[in-house]
């Protein structure tokens, strides 16, 4: 909650007033995003021993648990192009999603657990819950919902999961070596 892709998702839907292909912009972007960042957590827990993959994943959930807490900003005020509506928010979307919490969570995530495909349908259903109320409510709902709070929820929750990442046994994480 309150990151680029969610502050973009406003300024969407404030400019292209299009609540559907803004939508469905956002569900591809995310499915195309999350899937490359899976791949790339995949294919870097080939690389390491279980035991030090549930390190580097628990270090990297307190990472994006102090992360969460810096409130997000898009910088400038750029131009949305001449594409359509659908194009202009695919293009958008995948872009600003790259270094984000997001993407680095999918990677560890895909570290993580040996389910490529479910790990992107999880991350993406989760950015679809965050940002499809910020298309359908707009402004109205940056004003109404406490954003600093929603944060340090994230990054509770980030936390949470570094710990039970830490406590989990390393048989627990796939050995891909």
């Amino acid at each position: 909650m309150g990151d680029k892709t969610q502050l973009l998702s406003f300024l969407l839907a404030a400019r292209l007033k299009r609540r559907l292909p803004i939508i469905l912009g956002i569900l591809f972007a995310t499915l195309a995003n999350h899937f490359l960042a899976a791949s790339v957590g995949v294919w870097l827990a080939g690389l390491v021993s279980p035991e030090a993959l549930r390190r580097i994943v628990a270090l990297s959930f307190f990472a994006f648990g102090a992360w969460a807490l810096k409130p997000d900003k898009l910088e400038g005020d750029r131009q949305l192009g001449g594409a359509g509506v659908f194009v202009t928010t695919l293009v958008a979307f995948f872009l600003v999603e790259m270094g984000d919490k997001t993407q680095f969570a999918t990677i560890a995530l895909a570290a993580r657990y040996d389910s490529l495909v479910a790990v992107v349908l999880g991350t993406t259903l989760g950015m679809m819950i965050a940002n499809i109320p910020a298309v359908w409510m707009g402004e109205a709902l940056a004003h109404r919902v406490n954003m600093k709070a929603m944060r340090w929820v994230a990054a509770a929750l980030f936390v949470v999961l570094g710990v039970l990442a830490l406590l989990a046994p390393s048989a627990g994480f796939p050995d891909r070596t």
